[in-house]
């Protein structure tokens, strides 16, 4: 099954167990079926609740706050996740807040869908991982689709979390079949994090999200055939809060798509500072894009975007 069948399959999953959920996004009706085709058949299938909205972020967004504020459940497809920021207000100082300031908590199942990253030269406002911007609002939690996670049941965790998610989905994850590890390496889903490695002992740990995951596989492959270095790759679903129980080794590497500063991976490695700190022999090494926005050209696109190559340098050099 590609990853995009598995997202429509959640969808159709959610949509079906309950009739007071609705699907609210841009040109999502069919024979169009949204930007990414991941809503493809849905509202033929779910007519009265799929609903195909204006080109407003902020109302849409306002409107699933309003929708899960009376009960309902609500999951919001972005066109394009750069587009959040429209929608900043109503999911920052609304809905999230909107879980505790009333005195007692209140549920509000609501999941803003996000398709996140660049890859396909769709340029600077169309490319961006935007995370970060997100991390240590209260009330709110952030989800990474990844390819290592049944997304049923991760559409059912988030909705049970009964408040505002926010799930990024990488595009170049779309096309890409799910649970496909290459060999040498084994996976295992532990504690709803995919661990990702082959036998022996790890020389370090890398955690990347589901976006990240085939880019630095293909730089720990590398990295074993080459220089006999050892890594155990971990794939969050959940991104914030961060609750992962990481191996203790001597060197831990955080992989990400955004910008340097005030990122994920900076929230990443306070936390295993904090706790892992008498194990490590050295910082925790974040490892991201470059500071420039996104060309729509090809080849300077990669230029900027952390790929395999920047990946296996930053690894082996730390290791060195």
């Amino acid at each position: 099954m590609r990853v995009a069948d598995g997202l429509n399959a959640a969808l159709r999953g959610a949509l079906g167990r309950d009739l007071h959920t609705y699907l609210l996004g841009e040109d999502l009706l069919d024979p169009y079926g949204g930007a990414f085709k991941i809503s493809k058949g849905l509202s033929t299938d779910f007519p009265t609740q799929v609903l195909s909205t204006p080109i407003s972020e902020g109302a849409v967004v306002g409107v699933a706050g309003g929708l899960a504020l009376a009960g309902d459940v609500a999951i919001v497809e972005i066109m394009f996740g750069d587009f959040i920021t429209l929608g900043f207000d109503q999911l920052v100082n609304f809905a999230s807040k909107s879980v505790s300031m009333y005195g007692s908590r209140i549920p509000m199942r609501m999941i803003v869908r996000c398709p996140s990253g660049g890859g396909r030269g769709y340029g600077p406002t169309h490319s961006q991982s935007l995370m970060k911007h997100f991390i240590g609002v209260p009330g709110l939690s952030l989800y990474e689709l990844s390819p290592f996670h049944d997304l049923a049941a991760v559409f059912t965790e988030m909705l049970e979390l009964a408040e505002p998610c926010v799930f990024f989905e990488d595009k170049v994850l779309y096309t890409r079949r799910m649970f496909d590890v290459p060999a040498p390496f084994d996976y295992e889903l532990r504690d709803r994090v995919a661990h990702i490695s082959c036998d022996g002992t790890p020389d370090c740990v890398v955690i990347a999200p589901g976006g990240m995951a085939y880019r630095t596989l293909a730089a720990i492959r590398r990295l074993l055939v080459e220089d006999e270095i050892t890594c155990e790759l971990l794939v969050p679903s959940r991104l914030y809060p961060f609750e992962v129980a990481v191996p203790e080794v001597g060197a831990v590497f955080v992989v990400e798509e955004s910008t340097g500063g005030g990122t994920w991976g900076a929230e990443v490695a306070h936390r295993i500072h904090t706790r892992q700190w008498a194990t490590l022999r050295r910082p925790v090494t974040l490892v991201h894009s470059r500071d420039s926005v996104i060309p729509a050209a090809m080849h300077l696109e990669r230029d900027v975007l952390l790929g395999e190559d920047a990946i296996h340098a930053a690894i082996k050099g730390a290791l060195a």
